[in-house]
């Protein structure tokens, strides 16, 4: 029996009970979910353990400060939770005056241009419409974080469709398109950005490039599941064919797209951690997320920031990030997906509180976003990291927890 600890505000309780029975019915390995309601810290809950012991290496060297239990304070890898947080950068400066969203990327990076990319508009990118979610020639791990060959390597890549007329999951690339837009911007690496103007202000343990010595906090993962289909729910694309079948044809842009980097990086490498990788590298507290999407819409009063109060978006640039920019078929996940600027939207691929939410999930079962509506945010993370893109049973069975408890206190 895993003892949860932290609190829970009145009326909220079934939140915690989601959490427990996660333990006990979908082998929950270490986790913690935060919620924040009108800038205030409601739900604080943390269990399991920080080193799973299963997965061959428990090492302080591989895990940071060794073996023990998931503290309040516990970070973790959350992959593509971090495109939420990256998503952020590109609308505050365009919220400054900065950047164009209707402007195209070969103005601020005039290398991209190339092999007919020409034409492609920033919010195109944003929008997973680039039609550049392959790599002819995957990246080594290596290559991937070196902050070269990444942009490099999408500069020069031919889409895969005209740019603009479809959409499709860029699980890795993003990280080198957004990166690099970001850095012809501003002069900083994304990384820095996100520290300079978001995590510090806010007072977030969340970091794009891990410092050493943050390494102790952060949870390691357990054995990752061979990559064989990354499973989502949702429509189908082709009646006939799965995220699973799609996965196993090593020509399908499911299977290329997300093997940009192969082989897979060792996500518990110190040197992947501590690479700024927007797509996926990003490591975090629950609480630093749940803030951090809490003060995406509306003020925080302990927010340690002049601007509007502690609030990041304002009003215009929030609609703009969860306005569907692309919806219907995805051509990397096979499924129906919707997305705005950067965020997942809601749907059955990515089911979050409603129809307003905006947020992303991250392969493996973590998951943060805000709902401007029911005025939450939310942040689930996790170092037991189950087969799947979106949709986690353990992520759904905390959001479902908060509905009903919304609901009852509504009634």
């Amino acid at each position: 029996m895993v003892d949860v600890q932290g609190t829970v505000a009145d009326g909220f309780e079934p939140v915690r009970d989601a959490f427990a029975a996660n333990f006990a019915r979908h082998g929950e390995r270490g986790a913690a979910v935060v919620l924040y309601r009108e800038g205030e810290k409601i739900v604080d809950l943390w269990g399991g353990t920080k080193t799973p012991d299963n997965d061959g290496d428990n090492s302080p060297e591989a895990s940071g400060d060794g073996p023990g239990p998931w503290a309040q304070d516990t970070a973790q890898i959350v992959r593509s939770v971090t495109k939420g947080v990256a998503a952020a950068v590109p609308l505050l400066l365009h919220q400054r005056g900065q950047l164009d969203l209707d402007g195209r990327v070969s103005t601020y990076w005039p290398e991209f241009k190339a092999a007919g990319k020409e034409r492609v508009l920033v919010r195109h990118l944003l929008a997973h419409r680039t039609g550049v979610p392959v790599l002819d020639t995957p990246l080594t791990p290596a290559e991937a974080i070196d902050g070269i060959s990444g942009p490099r390597a999408v500069a020069a890549q031919q889409p895969v469709w005209e740019p603009g007329t479809a959409h499709g999951y860029h699980a890795q690339t993003y990280s080198w398109l957004l990166g690099e837009l970001v850095r012809r911007v501003t002069g900083r690496t994304i990384g820095r950005w996100i520290a300079e103007e978001i995590a510090r202000p806010l007072g977030l343990d969340l970091w794009l490039g891990l410092p050493e010595e943050q390494r102790g906090r952060v949870g390691r993962i357990a054995a990752v599941e061979a990559l064989s289909a990354p499973a989502v729910q949702g429509p189908r694309l082709r009646p006939k064919r799965s995220v699973a079948e799609a996965y196993r044809d090593p020509e399908s842009l499911t299977r290329r797209a997300f093997a940009a980097i192969t082989p897979l990086p060792d996500e518990n490498d110190p040197a992947y951690l501590a690479a700024e990788l927007p797509a996926s590298g990003g490591v975090a507290t629950a609480e630093a997320l749940a803030r951090f999407y809490a003060a995406l819409i509306g003020p925080l009063p302990s927010a340690r920031t002049a601007r509007s109060g502690g609030r990041l978006f304002a009003p215009a640039t929030l609609t703009m990030a969860r306005t569907e920019e692309s919806a219907g078929p995805d051509r990397v996940l096979v499924v129906g997906t919707r997305f705005g600027l950067g965020y997942m939207l809601h749907g059955p691929a990515c089911p979050l509180l409603g129809p307003g939410s905006f947020g992303h999930p991250g392969r493996g079962g973590s998951l943060a976003f805000a709902d401007p509506e029911a005025r939450i945010g939310f942040a689930y993370v996790t170092n037991g990291m189950r087969r799947g893109v979106t949709a986690d049973p353990r992520a759904q069975a905390l959001v479902r927890a908060v509905r009903t408890s919304l609901a009852a206190r509504e009634a």
